[in-house]
């Protein structure tokens, strides 16, 4: 049973995959991993997408964080195109603020300088990106969208958040629908166009 901030077909946790079809060009080729969604709307962070030239040691500078070697050279992701100008924090669920959002599956989201600070200095989470920006839908929006054929839902996981290799990660994303589906392989994307093709 479903109270009443958790719609029966929450998406929270999981992928939404950017069909072929997608006709917003901020999204093309776009996997959106979804935070919150329930009768307020939804949001996600795209995992896949990164802020040109503003690698994560370049961030800690300009806050007057010290720089770890090792985050020098990270990406930011671009999260989407709400509030640019703000940082989210998506992460693995073993470090918690009280203002952090816990997710299923055993992820979280903190928005606040500390948790960089704590990343810098090495007690922050695990594994975590920062992303300027976010996606975001109004109370319905993202249904609309799903009825469209905007949007495939892919389930999520960590290993697919956190994966480096931004460039692969919607055709990864569309070879687990393929497999879920029992197609196995790669997707054939020309079956989830809304528009039918001639021959």
């Amino acid at each position: 049973m479903t109270g009443p901030s958790s719609p029966a077909a929450s998406l929270v946790g999981r992928f939404l995959v950017a069909a072929p079809s997608m006709p917003d060009e901020r999204f093309r080729k776009s996997v959106v991993f979804l935070c919150k969604h329930d009768d307020d709307g939804a949001l996600g962070i795209i995992v896949n997408n990164s802020v040109d030239d503003l690698p994560l040691g370049q961030v800690y500078k300009q806050l007057g964080i010290d720089v770890p070697p090792a985050d020098a050279q990270q990406p930011v992701l671009f999260g989407g195109p709400v509030e640019t100008s703000r940082g989210l924090v998506l992460h693995s669920a073993d470090y918690k603020r009280e203002e952090t959002l816990l997710i299923e599956g055993g992820m979280a989201l903190t928005a606040s300088l500390e948790i960089l600070k704590d990343m810098a200095g090495g007690s922050g989470p695990k594994k975590a990106w920062l992303a300027l920006g976010h996606s975001g839908w109004a109370p319905g929006q993202l249904d609309l969208e799903m009825q469209d054929n905007a949007w495939l839902v892919v389930d999520g996981d960590a290993e697919l958040v956190f994966d480096a290799d931004l460039a692969a990660k919607w055709q990864r994303a569309l070879d687990r629908l393929g497999r879920k589906g029992g197609i196995g392989g790669r997707v054939d994307l020309a079956a989830f166009s809304h528009q039918s093709g001639r021959a």
